[in-house]
């Protein structure tokens, strides 16, 4: 069950692709404004023009002035803001023998320091609103793995973080909690690997999961939508996982 959502506002990070994308279409079509950010304009603009309730900002969110700046620029554009998505991340293959100090302090930037950001800048907002923060993890959090070892620490700063600002926000009616996306159908993969190893690896990954394939990005955010609305008054604290068995695998 929904309720009513007309009216409200919330901000998607990374939000011309992806888990980002289909989040978006899915909140506009419940009746929701949104506002989509992330660093290339031509997503953003590309999906802004598909449908009248998504407004888009161009903005690097690792940057402390630029996220605390898109979330007030966005409260302020709709008189209010009711949840913040923090999608926006990087994958990384960086691993202990090549560590190197701009790599590390870039996943990182990104996947901890901006949500940090953010959701320390919509706390204002969201007190207002009563509204929620949504952070996309990821299952390789629980799941050690020497090939992907940084990525999945971020991710796990991110349940941990997760956790305890849902425990220090609920007083003021703020509701923080998590999706954990196993392997899922974004183009995130052909970011860092040629096209030929992106296929062995997607059918490696469906291999393995108990229920024998990758997740879609709508899977994923209909979770988001779910937790962001005002039916799920009563959650808080969840880092929920929607990763095809993986968890169990």
């Amino acid at each position: 069950m929904t309720t009513h959502t007309r009216g409200r506002v919330a901000l998607i990070t990374g939000g011309g692709t992806g888990i980002g994308r289909a989040t978006a279409c899915q909140l506009a079509e419940a009746g929701w404004r949104v506002i989509v950010a992330g660093r290339r304009e031509a997503p953003l603009a590309e999906l802004a023009g598909e449908h009248p309730a998504i407004d888009y900002h161009v903005a690097d969110v690792a940057d402390h002035a630029q996220a605390s700046r898109l979330v007030d620029e966005a409260a302020d554009a709709h008189g209010r803001l009711d949840a913040l998505v923090n999608n926006a991340g990087a994958l990384s293959p960086l691993q202990l023998p090549d560590v190197d100090a701009e790599a590390l302090d870039s996943l990182f930037a990104i996947n901890v320091f901006a949500p940090s950001y953010l959701a320390s800048a919509a706390v204002k907002h969201l007190s207002a609103s009563g509204g929620s923060i949504v952070n996309v993890s990821s299952a390789v959090a629980q799941r050690p793995n020497a090939q992907g070892a940084f990525y999945g620490a971020s991710k796990a700063a991110v349940d941990y973080l997760t956790r305890s600002w849902a425990a220090g926000l609920a007083a003021q009616g703020i509701r923080v909690n998590a999706v954990s996306p196993g392997p899922t159908e974004t183009p995130i993969l052909s970011t860092m690997l040629p096209p030929e190893v992106v296929g062995a690896v997607k059918a490696q990954e469906a291999a393995a999961l108990p229920l024998g394939r990758r997740g879609t990005a709508d899977e994923v955010a209909r979770w988001i939508v779910a937790l962001v609305d005002p039916a799920s008054a009563w959650v808080t604290g969840q880092v929920i996982a929607i990763d095809g068995g993986m968890a169990i695998a």
